[in-house]
């Protein structure tokens, strides 16, 4: 029998995915802003070498991801290209989500916010990644009017985009809705009924049935509340329409001559209020054609305080108001506030869970978890990461930044971030054509990213020099620019515990330290990395392909060289930042 195969989307270059080199975390902190503790992240890089960066701390962390990818549609948008060849589209979705999986949390969930154009192949993606079963569902939004016309030569008009959701295992929760309590919410119920007397027993096909004459009951009028009834009409299609219809028309109806007008019937093992029965009045006298009977508020609608979300959600207001919000402009591709508040309800995120969001565009999304007292993590590329989504969470955390949810939330400011951006490629090629540690490396970056490459959490001992970092309680790491001797091994044996093993990570060394003690491996860099990942890469981003020009080109090619500008600031920043006190250098391992 052939092994059964599974259904999942193919393009070129699919099984060609890159090897992520871990990148280290250097913060800035000319940068970061407010509170210097923390926890949030903004992140300037190639999202793709930020979510390898974060592997490692972060892993089964994130409890709610959303992303906003660009669309491959072919539109040039003012602040990224948002057109790829389909392959390329795919092939570079693909592997940012085969992290984000492993980022998130067993009782998390993600949202991919696309629109027409990929979605469908997103979603086969997804299913294969996450696992069709971890669908929730997608939801559709409504982004505009249906008579707001954005391009007059389109048959049909898109006004809704979609939001595929998945959870990582069964582990997740989806938020409750709660009921929303309305004003006067009971106002047809204002009849309350009062019996007098015992009641006549008369027998009606299977029920035993009280009849009450016009002086043994008393029906009033009172303030609506959910305890009392409201009076339905017994005519048209309602005398066969329910229950309660069928029940006079067949019984009821026609005992006038025999019991009199205005009686009223208490027919019990019927409705589904709090009552158990339900009331019927006889006709008030021949002039009436119809009878009428008294329903309570039904159990469900009193009981229940939660209900279910529905997968469509009309934010074409909010999209169109978007501009106001966040104190930037962001043409084209900004969400509004209140949908990604909206999602992080149904993700039943609460204070401190990680929110992530890897093309964060004008930060709306972090913004939003900051305002809901999450922890976050953003990462951009763009030049708009500097031009927007800082001062956009600076006036956040300032309290300055009104707009969106924050009336909603009541939210005052507080708290802060903290600024990130990709240390180089730990190698590069010299002009020998040989590969070598980066110049741009000092000594405690190159022990970060080497605990990072082998798999070690990096947490320099305050006394033990060797114990740079570690990957487990008896397992630890030494990076080291210098020669190693086998009188060096000898001396930090002495200090080593028989149960304790050791990797040394450095440029040379004698021969005989290769098997000099068992418990001690010596290794030699650049040489033990080599094929391990790729070096010298820095950009997997989706801005790869060249736009057709047109009337704003010239500022095009402007906003262009202050981009290329902007990177070449960044790598200056390198040494003036790593030169300084350990403190400001960060690493996931952290």
């Amino acid at each position: 029998m052939s092994q059964k195969q599974r259904l999942e989307l193919t393009w070129v270059g699919k099984d060609e995915q890159p090897k992520l080199e871990p990148r280290i975390l250097i913060e800035d902190p000319d940068k970061s802003y407010g509170n210097k503790s923390s926890e949030n992240m903004l992140i300037y890089g190639d999202n793709l070498l930020a979510l390898k960066a974060l592997e490692q701390d972060f892993t089964g962390k994130i409890k709610c991801i959303y992303i906003d990818p660009p669309y491959n549609t072919g539109s040039a948008w003012e602040h990224f290209d948002d057109s790829v060849e389909q392959s390329l589209w795919l092939d570079l979705m693909y592997a940012r989500l085969r992290v984000l999986h492993k980022l998130l949390s067993p009782d998390g969930c993600i949202f991919t916010h696309i629109d027409n154009s990929e979605q469908a192949h997103l979603k086969v993606m997804l299913d294969e990644i996450f696992g069709r079963s971890n669908f929730i569902t997608t939801f559709l939004i409504q982004v505009r009017h249906a008579g707001r016309m954005l391009k007059g030569d389109k048959d049909i008009h898109d006004v809704v985009e979609y939001v595929h959701c998945y959870q990582k295992s069964n582990l997740f929760e989806i938020a409750k809705k709660q009921k929303e309590e309305k004003e006067n919410e009971f106002e047809e119920y204002i009849y309350s009924v009062k019996l007098k007397s015992k009641g006549k027993l008369i027998k009606m096909g299977s029920k035993e049935v009280l009849l009450y004459k016009e002086n043994e009951y008393e029906i009033q009028k009172e303030a609506c509340t959910e305890k009392l009834f409201k009076k339905i009409n017994i005519r048209g299609g309602l005398r066969e329409g329910n229950s309660s219809g069928r029940f006079y028309v067949a019984h009821l109806e026609n005992r006038i001559e025999q019991d009199g007008y205005n009686v009223l019937y208490k027919v019990p093992d019927m409705g589904d209020d709090h009552l158990g029965c339900r009331f019927f009045l006889a006709r008030e006298n021949a002039e009436k054609k119809n009878g009428n009977y008294f329903q309570g508020v039904p159990l469900t609608r009193i009981s229940s305080k939660e209900l279910p979300y529905p997968s469509f959600f009309d934010f074409s207001a909010e999209f169109n108001r978007v501009g106001y919000e966040g104190v930037v402009a962001f043409r084209n591709s900004k969400k509004p506030e209140a949908l990604i508040k909206h999602f992080l309800d149904i993700a039943n995120t609460k204070d401190g869970d990680w929110v992530l969001d890897s093309f964060l565009g004008s930060g709306t999304t972090v913004a939003v978890a900051h305002k809901l007292n999450r922890k976050w993590i953003g990462v951009e590329l763009g030049e708009q990461c500097h031009t927007h989504c800082i001062p956009r969470l600076k006036s956040v955390v300032d309290g300055k930044d009104q707009a969106g949810i924050s009336e909603v939330v009541q939210w005052k400011g507080g708290g802060g971030f903290r600024y990130y951006f990709l240390a180089p490629s730990l190698l590069k090629k010299d002009k020998y054509n040989n590969w070598v540690i980066d110049e741009r490396y000092n000594p405690t970056m190159l022990a970060a990213a080497m605990a990072k490459h082998e798999g070690f959490k990096y947490c320099p001992d305050e006394t033990l020099y060797w114990k740079q970092g570690q990957s487990t309680e008896k397992d630890f790491i030494l990076t080291t620019t210098g020669f190693i001797t086998v009188e060096h091994l000898t001396k930090i044996k002495e200090d080593m515990k028989p149960d304790e093993s050791l990797l040394i990570c450095c440029k040379s060394f004698q021969e005989a330290c290769v098997s000099r003690f068992p418990n001690i491996t010596v290794k030699k860099i650049p040489n033990m990395l080599l094929g391990s990942c790729e070096f010298g890469k820095e950009d997997y981003s989706l801005n790869i392909v060249n736009m057709p020009v047109d009337d704003d080109a010239d500022s095009e090619l402007d906003e262009e060289a202050d981009a290329k500008q902007g990177k070449k600031e960044a790598k200056k920043k390198i040494k003036k930042v790593a030169s300084k006190n350990q403190t400001d250098l960060f690493t996931d391992s952290k």
